[in-house]
């Protein structure tokens, strides 16, 4: 069997400059935050992003300079802290461009690409001018009613990162309190990569199958990195650390980006597996 546990620095060689990547998580909330900071650390570029709902790790990215394009419903923090204000520098900008979605037309393209379909139809489209700012979607006449018809391009990742409370070494996951559209992208993507806070046995796994949210066959690496959602929060785990982001968020110079990362780069990468050492 293929050893799929691997280093964060080995687990995110596997991401190609200009690559689409998708990340689980939502807003502030179990977001692949460790990953993302080895992103930036490796000097990743090009990368076409794609979040139903996001705020630190996109930032975080654009902030750094990785990012060419964002396909998003919802790019920023939640009520307390304010705007992403790295994100909307850089669309302003013009370095990063942004494809505004509703946040269920991420969910439509991200659905399309896991039936293996081209597209998606998308009723609400038709009320509202994002068919005029974004060229996934296209209205055209329903071939049964006559009636029109908004559609939705499909999104198929090339990698998907999520994070999540446990999986076993084969990469069967559990996730536990809201699974966001998580499973939606581990389907949708033609990788997967899992960052884990904690790596359970195969027998814990198998005891309770149907509560595996994520089944192994889908998953390419696994990283075990604890904490790895933080600043963000972690159901069950631990909540957002408020200092951290309100540091982050006062930033403005790429040196302070660059001391921010490497704050956390002992925690990220000092968790190996065992088989490993």
């Amino acid at each position: 069997m293929k050893d799929k546990v691997l280093r964060l620095e080995d687990a995110v060689k596997l991401v190609s400059d200009g690559d689409v990547i998708a990340f689980g998580g939502n807003v502030l909330h179990r977001a692949p935050m460790a990953f993302t900071r080895e992103l930036v650390r490796q000097g990743k570029k090009r990368l076409k992003v794609v979040k139903t709902a996001g705020a630190h790790e996109v930032d975080l990215l654009c902030a750094a300079g990785c990012v060419e394009s964002v396909d998003a419903g919802f790019i920023s923090y939640e009520t307390e802290y304010g705007l992403a204000n790295h994100y909307r520098k850089a669309v302003q900008s013009g370095n990063v461009k942004s494809n505004e979605h509703a946040c269920y037309t991420v969910i439509s393209a991200l659905r399309a690409a896991a039936y293996g379909v081209q597209f998606m139809p998308v009723k609400g489209l038709m009320y509202g001018d994002l068919l005029a700012y974004n060229d996934y979607f296209k209205m055209v006449e329903d071939p049964f009613s006559k009636e029109p018809v908004a559609l939705v391009k499909a999104i198929t990742p090339d990698i998907g990162v999520i994070h999540v409370q446990e999986c076993d070494a084969k990469g069967n996951c559990r996730i536990y309190g809201p699974k966001f559209d998580d499973v939606l992208i581990s389907r949708a993507s033609q990788k997967l990569i899992i960052t884990t806070e904690q790596i359970a046995p195969e027998s814990k796994m198998k005891m309770n199958a149907e509560m595996v949210d994520i089944p192994h066959f889908l998953v390419e690496a696994i990283v075990h990195v604890p904490n790895g959602a933080a600043p963000c929060s972690c159901a069950k785990k631990y909540d957002i650390d408020k200092n951290a982001l309100s540091k982050f968020i006062s930033i403005k110079s790429p040196d302070e980006i660059d001391s921010y990362v490497k704050t956390y780069e002992v925690k990220d990468r000092r968790f190996v597996s065992r088989r490993l050492r």
